[in-house]
């Protein structure tokens, strides 16, 4: 029996009620005890036991600083004494749970703004997945409350503010797009609106008196908008009291995320668990998987994302789109290879032994290899050689039936060629639609059909288009 397993943090839950308890379960080696306890925060540290999603063999046991090299592997803190502060507090938090005979509870939070994960959302799953490797506790926590508001983090804008019957409904897939990387049997789903929800307004002061404005305002999103003159609204500084606040609640020794959330984990989630008495946790910050465009952090609003929830054709083909220069960052952050392998394969390109066009290949097959399965590879090749290399529309391809009144860009939308109407009309700026061999330029325009056509969207994207 695992404790926690794949099981939603809701009020009431028993939890693990075995004879075969961890020390840490039967309440030694920790204050307060008791699986049955009715929050995520208070639930113990009990041992894993059962197989985990790799087929059932965790890693073998590893000395301290082996599992330390490991877990700091890919971090970024663009400050060398601050990674060997953090690299040196994993050290004796490792050494201090393993004197008290449990595990590190370990947590990434995730906000439902869409209803799917993209590969960037995969970078902090897979060190997730070290944790749970190493035989350590995770928590894949889901922002229903702080999504409300929308991270300002990597913004430059302000975020629009989603409904909570729009944040329930992206909510419900992300978990079972979570299982793609983590280990279902050793994951336990949490929602930070089980404590944020209840926040009085006292707490909220108490927890304001920690920060100044101008923390915030130095902070290079918010400078910009500042320096601009666009309107920098007061919510939009709680998401980092409410994610700080998340780390006090859950009590957990590590929080994993990327280095946009440098300030949020590093400064103020330690901040707050040392004012609220609880010990700070650790900040595993890693790097940020860029877009398709090789630029800009991967998102579904850009357009530069490559979805979980895809067809093992359409991860392919966007892996292959991306720029030579991005290749490196794709190796490092969503496929197994190591930093030798991947130095190696650097070092072909830059002499000329290696064809960039090959390597992005290689690592095409890997990404869809790992987040679609080895038998989707040689499909998704086949079927990338044939519209790419060969410049032909695929044998097969849906249909979509257009109706009286459609614009352009509706149909783009709707058909499923593009995610967002502004994607729709980039794709258009770009003359990158066309309708059979001709390059739509107005997207505005009706979209009348004498016959049946195919229409492209891209280098990859095409539909079959019939009269309603």
């Amino acid at each position: 029996m695992v404790c926690g397993r794949a099981r939603r943090s809701t009020p009431g839950d028993e939890g693990c009620r075995t004879p075969a308890r961890s020390a840490a379960c039967r309440g030694e080696g920790r204050p307060s005890s008791g699986c049955g306890q009715d929050s995520v925060a208070q639930r113990p540290r009990c041992c894993l036991e059962g197989a985990g999603a790799d087929g059932g063999r965790r890693m073998k046991p590893r000395s301290i600083d082996e599992q330390v090299a490991q877990l700091m592997q890919g971090t970024e803190y663009g400050d060398e004494a601050l990674q060997a502060a953090m690299a040196g507090e994993l050290r004796q938090r490792l050494l201090e749970a393993e004197w008290a005979g449990r595990r590190l509870r370990v947590y990434c939070g995730f906000d439902p703004r869409t209803s799917d994960l993209h590969l960037g959302h995969t970078v902090p799953m897979r060190k997730l997945r070290q944790f749970q490797e190493l035989g350590h506790e995770v928590i894949f926590l889901i922002g229903r409350f702080t999504s409300l508001i929308g991270d300002p983090s990597d913004k430059d804008r302000l975020r629009p503010q989603l409904s909570p019957e729009e944040t329930a409904h992206n909510a419900e897939t992300y978990a079972q797009q979570a299982f793609k990387i983590l280990d279902p049997q050793a994951t336990t789903i949490a929602y930070n609106d089980t404590w944020l929800s209840k926040l009085d307004f006292a707490t909220l002061i108490r927890l304001a008196s920690n920060f100044t404005l101008q923390q915030f305002l130095t902070r290079d999103n918010f400078r910009k908008r500042w320096e601009a003159g666009d309107p920098i609204y007061l919510h939009e500084t709680f998401y980092t009291l409410m994610q700080g606040y998340d780390a006090y609640s859950l009590k957990a020794d590590v929080q994993v995320g990327g280095s946009d959330q440098l300030f949020n984990i590093v400064t103020a989630s330690r901040k707050l668990m040392e004012f609220m008495g609880e010990k700070p946790n650790i900040g595993l910050i890693l790097g940020i998987l860029p877009g398709t465009d090789g630029v800009v952090k991967m998102s579904k609003s850009l357009g530069n994302n490559i979805p979980l929830n895809t067809t093992p054709e359409d991860m392919y083909g966007k892996v292959m789109s991306i720029p030579d220069t991005a290749m490196s960052a794709f190796f490092r952050l969503v496929t197994r290879r190591t930093p030798a392998e991947i130095a190696a394969l650097e070092a072909g390109l830059q002499d000329g032994s290696l064809h960039p066009r090959d390597v992005k290949m290689t690592l095409a097959r890997e990404i869809v290899s790992i987040y679609q399965g080895e038998a989707s590879v040689a499909p998704a090749e086949q079927a990338f050689r044939q519209v790419f290399q060969e410049q032909g529309a695929p044998e097969t391809m849906d249909s979509y039936r257009v109706t009286g009144g459609q614009s352009i860009v509706d149909v783009l939308v709707a058909a499923g060629l593009a995610s967002t109407r502004s994607e729709a009309r980039r794709l258009i700026d770009q003359k990158a639609v066309r309708l059979d061999d001709r390059v739509l330029e107005d997207g505005s325009a009706m979209l009348e059909l004498k016959a049946e056509a195919v229409l492209r969207a891209g280098k990859r994207k095409f539909v079959r288009l019939v009269r309603g």
